[in-house]
């Protein structure tokens, strides 16, 4: 999969286009095909190292997204495969999937 990475510390200028591995859902968790991620504040933060979270590098920023279900880990009982989903993460989501606990998702049902 394709993923926006933070692989040095800087602004939006060191932010790079990779291949990289797929997600796998660990327990309690989902993987999701992103649809749309946000941009905020924060994301700028954390690829300069001036948040809280310091994730190890290379990681994708991006803390809230929208997609698909693709594969679902032990024990998630709250989402099946093909749901519509939104949720947070702290970085990860401007990637083409991320892997996120399934408690912060939540089902977009029409």
């Amino acid at each position: 999969m394709k993923a926006i990475l933070s692989t040095t510390a800087g602004g939006p200028e060191t932010l790079v286009l990779q291949e990289t591995t797929d997600p796998s859902a660990g327990p309690g968790q989902i993987v999701a095909r992103v649809k749309s991620s946000g941009v905020n504040y924060p994301d700028t933060l954390i690829i300069e190292d001036r948040y809280q979270v310091k994730p190890p590098r290379p990681f994708s920023p991006g803390g809230e997204f929208s997609g698909i279900v693709e594969s679902i880990g032990e024990g998630v009982k709250t989402h099946r495969i093909g749901d519509r989903v939104m949720g947070f993460s702290t970085w990860g989501s401007m990637a083409q999937k991320i892997s996120v606990n399934a408690n912060h998702c939540l089902a977009i049902r029409t």
